[in-house]
């Protein structure tokens, strides 16, 4: 393959990209389901939700894109195998293709619906607005905020516009435990990049309060997501069909356990803590949309 074609690739991380691909088309489907809609052929369902879903993958690469060229000299010092410190593509055509991919995702975002193509420029705002001016990856806390708004609430608003209501309480639950989910776990992507983002003027909780410290913050956060769900329950705002969900809090003391031993995962380019981090996001999107469809099922509810 060429050398600048595959820095391209790279520059766009294709790894994260399957969590916004494999989380938005879950939760489209689930959606769908839950409103027990039955107007909507196959194909329709087919020809929506591969491009609404490639929408989130877009707007994803984009946000990598621009970030590795607005984070050039951090990235020289935690990072330098990427493609703009080993100079194979420019910082000015990483700003490039990450301009090209935000435009067309939201033109594709046009062809889903007004409310889905709204909450996404709502995501891509906070995607830019975090790496360039004000660029609030500097701000201790609304760096985390910033990622946790976007990627968790927004992320699962978007999908579930495609098909129904995004304001009902079963969205906005599920969206809220993803965000306070997120707030906490996105310090693990921090830890490799402490001391570059020191050096750089950067404020995140590792840099700020230490491994150990931070660790036990984003524990709080992480475990009080799966926590909330009982009281969600209680209140009637979720039905008890998701209790299961609970249960992910032990893979939280597992990505807390992971933080304070700092081991690092070579393939994904980070830390376990983030892999698992990532993962246990992913396991609890599947896991809900499985639990809604199941229990949306006539013969079974």
């Amino acid at each position: 393959m060429n050398k600048k074609i595959r820095g391209y690739i790279e520059l766009l991380r294709p790894f994260t990209l399957l969590a916004p691909i494999i989380v938005s088309s879950s939760v489209m489907i689930a959606s769908l389901i839950y409103s027990g809609r039955t107007d909507v052929s196959f194909l329709t369902i087919v020809l929506t939700v591969i491009p609404a879903s490639l929408c989130f993958a877009l707007v994803n690469g984009a946000s990598n894109a621009l970030n590795q060229a607005t984070d050039y000299q951090e990235d020289k010092l935690s990072k330098p195998y990427r493609p703009i410190p080993k100079d194979i593509v420019s910082q000015k055509e990483a700003r490039n293709i990450s301009f090209l991919l935000y435009i067309f995702a939201m033109l594709l975002s046009l062809t889903i619906n007004v409310t889905f193509s709204l909450l996404v420029l709502f995501i891509a705002f906070f995607s830019i607005t975090y790496s360039l001016p004000p660029r609030m990856k500097k701000f201790l806390f609304i760096n985390q905020l910033w990622v946790a708004i976007p990627r968790g609430f927004l992320g699962i608003l978007a999908s579930w516009s495609v098909f129904a209501n995004p304001f009902q309480n079963l969205p906005l639950a599920i969206g809220c435990i993803s965000a306070l989910f997120l707030f906490g776990g996105t310090a693990t992507k921090d830890i490799l990049d402490a001391d570059a983002d020191k050096k750089t003027g950067t404020k995140t909780l590792v840099n700020a309060l230490g491994i150990k410290k931070t660790a036990f913050i984003s524990l709080l956060f992480m475990s009080s997501a799966f926590a909330l769900i009982i009281p969600l329950i209680l209140l009637n705002i979720i039905e008890f069909y998701l209790f299961p969900l609970a249960l992910l809090i032990i893979l939280s003391f597992l990505i807390f356990w992971l933080m304070i031993h700092n081991h690092k995962n070579e393939k994904c380019e980070n830390t376990s803590a983030w892999t698992l981090m990532y993962a246990t996001y992913i396991a609890y999107i599947m896991i809900f949309c499985s639990l809604t469809y199941f229990s949306s099922v006539p013969i079974l509810s």
